[in-house]
């Protein structure tokens, strides 16, 4: 039974009580409603709560079932009933904000395309996305969402991207341009041509991610019930001295009353949803509740190089042949191997070689050898091409960045390349030197020379070049500062963001094996979203760590006066209604940027 149906059952339950009574003038009829309807609670939070305990934690539902129990064992069944309502009630209000805290991550859902409009000769076929094949041409008319990753095929165009990106500034492409799958055309009918099927598309990568991120508030850590054991003492403790000193029972049902921990239970999974969402419209996605914690006392943080403190956005600046070998043969080489590699260098010489019309030449055994290179055979020949230690280039070479090129065990030349730092990076580092990450680290496979050039320009302290990823996993492990970010964006990243407390993958479109691993993704392909995901995350830990201190600080001071028997227990447990709204809603100020 859903909370708002038991909500229902129990207003029909108090409104039969109080026919009864006030009605009928049937007083014993309306107890024994109430009576029964307060032990059957008693009893399911009672099973509950044994669960709880067998799975090794304690909570704080003891507290409730002690309440419901004392009033009806002094007569005070009003009080009971309210109690009831207040915990139903409570729990109804918790999945509305719940659902409202979900709101900016359900709105990706429901824009989800299931068809697309394809072209085949002078026809236009309806066609699961699903279906579509690489190379289709698609229709996508005005207000539609882009289906499928393409490129444009019509002359211009502008589309809303901000689903995806979080930019509210329209994006205007023109022909030749990467059209982003989630991005809403304007007012004029547009034709992509596909590069991806729809399960490999930027839009489909977010939405599978969502669809994860959805499923995890049952995974949440109830905050309170760290401060569970205490709190019972105290109340417990409470109680027994106003027995002790009235002798009267009733007193300690009225001190009970109040003790009642639902804002308790409810403050913190209510916070977390809500910083989740507030992830989502700020332009990443954190799939796991339990991340939060982590991510806001991170004590370090470990960066991949390549396509995460640099831009990714790698060139081919020079083919260096070595020998009787023409710049020609040694790029047909290294284009035969690399072209269909999803390595940033190996886009590079692709896009570089495609420019220049070079054409591709026999291979077979295609073989990668991870964080080394590839090698396969031309011709009959075996070709190498990656590290300088593995192809087994001459010494004294002083290029920076480059792929080494071998064939039967013979140099044949180099393809150096050039890659940017991102703008954002040295005032990431600042940022996060501001927020207390004192321990920064690059981990890159790349070469030394150049990965101390860009930590000693962006401000990174530590630096561990050449590095396998294997070797990446071993750093993670030799931290003694925890938790441990780690951020990435590559395949070869991958084990890395599994290992760390926290795997932050920068973008979705770089490599979905990297996407998958870490526990947070940025959608936006801007660094500066790493520095905004630690800074919501401890404001959406404060929120609730304060959510929870208000309930207990109210509850105690309520305990205390009703210890005096100034507070009767009815009107105790409406005392109790208000503390539940205010925990609520400080909770719901984790929604707020």
């Amino acid at each position: 039974m859903k909370n708002w149906q038991k909500l229902i059952l129990v207003f029909l339950i108090a409104a039969s009580a109080l026919i009864a009574s006030f009605g009928l003038g049937q007083d014993a009829i309306a107890q024994l409603i109430v009576t029964v309807a307060g032990g059957i609670l008693a009893i399911s939070m009672f099973i509950e709560m044994v669960k709880t305990l067998r799975s090794g934690s304690y909570g704080v539902d003891l507290l409730a079932i002690t309440a419901i129990i004392a009033t009806l064992w002094v007569g005070e069944y009003w009080a009971s009933l309210i109690i009831i309502l207040m915990l139903v009630g409570g729990e109804t209000l918790e999945d509305y904000a719940a659902g409202r805290a979900h709101r900016e991550l359900s709105a990706l859902l429901q824009k989800s395309p299931e068809v697309a409009h394809v072209k085949i000769g002078d026809k236009l076929v309806e066609h699961a996305i699903d279906d579509v094949e690489v190379g289709s041409v698609l229709l996508i008319k005005p207000m539609e969402v882009v289906p499928i990753d393409g490129v444009l095929i019509s002359e211009a165009a502008i589309l809303d991207e901000s689903s995806v990106t979080g930019e509210t500034k329209p994006n205007e492409l023109v022909r030749g341009d990467e059209v982003m799958s989630g991005a809403i055309n304007g007012s004029s009918s547009i034709e992509i041509r596909t590069n991806v099927v729809a399960s490999e598309s930027q839009f489909q990568k977010i939405i599978n991610l969502v669809r994860e991120a959805e499923k995890t508030p049952a995974n949440f850590v109830r905050l309170a019930d760290r401060y569970a054991v205490p709190f019972t003492i105290v109340a417990y403790i409470i109680a027994g001295i106003a027995y002790a000193v009235s002798g009267d029972p009733v007193r300690v049902a009225e001190v009970l009353v109040v003790a009642s921990p639902c804002p308790l239970i409810l403050a913190a999974p209510i916070a977390f949803v809500s910083g989740m969402s507030r992830s989502s419209k700020n332009g990443f996605l954190i799939k796991n509740g339990t991340v939060i914690e982590k991510l806001a006392t991170a004590k370090a943080i470990f960066f991949d190089k390549t396509g995460t403190i640099t831009d990714g956005k790698i060139q081919v600046d020079s083919v260096e042949p070595f020998g009787e070998m023409t710049e020609k043969e040694l790029l047909e080489i290294v284009y035969t191997l690399e072209k269909s590699s999803g390595h940033v260098l190996a886009k590079a010489i692709s896009s570089y070689a495609q420019d220049r019309d070079v054409a591709t030449l026999p291979l077979s055994e295609l073989t990668e050898v991870a964080g080394m290179g590839v090698t396969g055979q031309i011709n009959g020949q075996e070709v190498k091409i990656g590290r300088k230690t593995f192809v087994g280039a001459p010494d004294g070479l002083q290029f920076e960045t480059a792929f080494y090129v071998s064939r039967d065990g013979e140099y044949l030349g180099a393809v150096t390349f050039s890659d940017k730092i991102r703008p954002e990076a040295k005032t990431v580092m600042t940022t996060l030197n501001e927020l207390g990450l004192q321990k920064l680290t690059m981990l890159t496979g790349d070469n030394e020379r150049v990965a101390e050039k860009v930590a000693k320009e962006v401000g990174i302290p530590n630096v561990y070049a050449s590095l396998l990823p294997g070797e990446k996993l071993e750093h993670i492990k030799a931290s003694v500062e925890h938790p441990v970010i780690m951020v990435g964006d590559g395949v070869n990243d991958a084990p890395a963001l599994t290992l760390a407390d926290v795997g932050i993958s920068v973008g979705t479109g770089n490599s979905t094996v990297a996407s998958e691993a870490a526990d947070i993704v940025l959608l936006r392909n801007d660094l500066s979203s790493v520095t905004r995901a630690i800074s919501i995350s401890r404001d959406t830990m404060k929120i609730a760590r304060q959510a929870v201190l208000i309930g207990i600080v109210i509850c105690i001071i309520l305990m205390v006066v009703a210890a005096t028997g100034v507070i009767p227990a009815v009107i105790g447990a409406l005392f109790q209604e208000v503390i539940d709204v205010v925990s609520i809603l400080y909770a719901l100020k984790a929604l707020r940027d």
